[in-house]
């Protein structure tokens, strides 16, 4: 394999504006990601981003910089779409899984993007992501809720809570964290045709996951994520070394 770690950070945000470049722990976030990609087994190291100031941070870290399109840094543009224009500007076929890390998300656990790779290699899979546990937003604890009456009734079934109402007797459920997403560089062309054509195409058809704790992974979609993500940074840090500052990492 010769994985190219991936990161995508365009510079605009419904949810938390300039999250991408939001100072956590005293440095901007989509420095964490970098952080992250270097000390995985990854081959080469890209960031793909229509943010003039990201793109100066990553090139001071050493990463190649890719300039996105300002149709694919809309809200509305697919993930898939800016890493097939991202392979394609790099221009060497040898890369091969792509790793995609997206630069909102500062927290992960050390060793899950290799973690990730090795499942890669070792099941061939089209692509592997990672996933937490839902915890407490279990699907069997969705329901439905009248705007006007305020009645209650299941999302699904017949019975509110399939009738469970400890979180012990859930059954085990997990959701996409964030964290890290690997695709072979077959199934991102979509040169996959049984994977059909729909957003998740690019996924394949042979897709794993790897777990993580619930709460392992910290994506940013909100103020309140960059409160939590700053806190959690912060306190790594001075557990790692007391006396130490975190914006001495560069």
């Amino acid at each position: 394999m010769k994985p190219l770690g991936l990161i995508l950070a365009r510079a605009g945000s419904k949810g938390a504006p300039g999250k991408n470049r939001a100072l956590l722990a005293d440095r901007p976030c989509v420095m964490w990601t970098i952080d992250d990609a270097r000390d995985a087994a990854l081959a080469r190291i890209a960031i793909s981003t229509d943010d003039a100031e990201i793109q100066n941070l990553a090139m001071n870290m050493g990463v190649d910089v890719i300039a996105r399109p300002a149709e694919l840094a809309t809200d509305g543009a697919r993930v898939d779409d800016a890493a097939r224009h991202a392979i394609a500007a790099l221009d060497d076929e040898t890369l091969d899984p792509i790793v995609i890390l997206y630069a909102n998300v500062p927290i992960r656990p050390s060793g899950l993007i290799d973690r990730a790779l090795q499942l890669y290699e070792s099941s061939g899979a089209d692509s592997v992501q990672s996933y937490a546990p839902v915890g407490k937003h279990h699907p069997w604890w969705t329901a439905r809720v009248d705007e006007s009456t305020g009645a209650v009734t299941p999302w699904e079934g017949d019975v509110i809570n399939h009738g469970v109402f400890r979180r012990q007797n859930l059954p085990p459920a997990h959701i996409p964290d964030g964290g890290v997403l690997v695709v072979s560089r077959r199934a991102l062309l979509l040169e996959i045709p049984e994977a059909g054509d729909g957003p998740h195409a690019f996924f394949g058809i042979n897709r794993r996951g790897v777990l993580n704790d619930e709460g392992a992974v910290v994506d940013i979609d909100s103020p309140i994520d960059l409160i939590v993500a700053d806190a959690m940074l912060r306190q790594r840090a001075a557990a790692a070394d007391p006396l130490t500052s975190t914006s001495s990492r560069t």
